[in-house]
């Protein structure tokens, strides 16, 4: 008895596996899974969160101080109240549409202009990638959390002030990348044959240098949405960021901590939500960076394929 032979040959592998979809991809990655499932709900709670959650958070009852996290109040008090009677639950709520509505602005506008004048500058490449560098280093000279605390401090604070702040103070890190990939890019063969052909400058970023750098680009952001998203706490949490009545995480951190010995819950929950998103956006960065990277994608699928492997037959039963 001789094993059958495969009808596909030795140097090919099954359609299936040649170009795998990318939930396909983020399906062999359990860790990668559950961040994206974590993000998503956070995402889908703070979009339409505030359709459910009416005026409860906002609406005080003193009579419910500091009650502990129980379903024998109804599902507002599943997490507890804060000092004023407050939905903790509800607050949370809205914190979470706060909070990305400050993170998300900003790392696209840092994204989308940052990439843009990178590209340009590192396909042009010359005086103009020397003064848009020159630039970028200056900004980057003073840390992004200290120039938000001044401006802060010196104009009112306000979620349109951090977002744009944030969004200034980050653009360098998406210049300095986009420009790398233009400047790499600039010298490949087909990069030279569309300029052979009369392809205009905008056209070759657009059509050759964009998809290639989009990647790494879009790594980047997912990591820098962790980085905003910290930042933009820390400034609630020193009083200069989001403003009552308006809510965040970083802001219900700060008004809690003061009850942290005898209402633990105004503050962890809050914390945990910050941690738990910022993980699962890092974990995600990590496996987009590995699936959107063809020499490195062959590490998403090892481990499924060793698991699909049949058992090797034993010799004596080969006969």
């Amino acid at each position: 008895m001789t094993p059958e032979k495969s009808s596909v040959p030795d140097g090919a592998a099954p359609a299936h596996e040649r170009t795998p979809r990318w939930w396909q991809l983020l399906g062999r990655d359990r860790a990668a899974a559950v961040g994206a499932v974590v993000l998503a709900l956070v995402a889908l709670v703070a979009v339409f969160g505030r359709l459910f959650i009416g005026d409860h958070a906002r609406r005080q009852d003193l009579d419910a101080s500091l009650r502990p996290p129980s379903l024998d109040h109804g599902w507002f008090g599943v997490l507890g109240t804060d000092v004023l009677g407050r939905s903790m639950l509800a607050r949370m709520i809205e914190a979470a549409a706060t909070t990305l509505s400050v993170a998300v602005p900003a790392v696209l506008c840092s994204l989308l202009i940052g990439s843009a004048v990178g590209l340009w500058a590192g396909y042009h490449g010359g005086r103009r990638e020397s003064v848009a560098m020159r630039i970028a280093d200056v900004i980057l000279s003073f840390p992004s959390l200290l120039i938000a605390v001044v401006v802060l401090y010196v104009f009112s604070p306000s979620a349109l002030n951090i977002v744009l702040i944030l969004a200034v103070a980050r653009i360098p890190v998406y210049l300095r990348t986009a420009r790398a990939e233009a400047a790499e890019l600039r010298s490949r063969l087909f990069v030279d044959a569309a300029r052979t052909f009369g392809t205009p400058s905008h056209m070759i970023v657009h059509r050759h240098v964009l998809p290639i750098a989009l990647p790494t680009l879009l790594t980047v952001a997912t990591l820098d949405f962790c980085f905003v998203m910290l930042t933009e706490s820390s400034l609630s949490f020193l009083g200069i960021g989001i403003q009552p009545p308006d809510v965040s995480w970083g802001l219900m951190v700060a008004q809690g901590r003061q009850y942290l010995q005898t209402a633990w819950w105004i503050t962890v929950l809050p914390g945990l939500a910050i941690v738990l998103t910022t993980v699962s956006a890092t974990v995600l960065a990590a496996w987009a960076r590995i699936a959107t990277d063809p020499a490195q994608r062959w590490r998403l699928t090892l481990r499924t394929k060793r698991r699909n492997a049949p058992a090797a037959v034993p010799p004596e039963m080969i006969s």
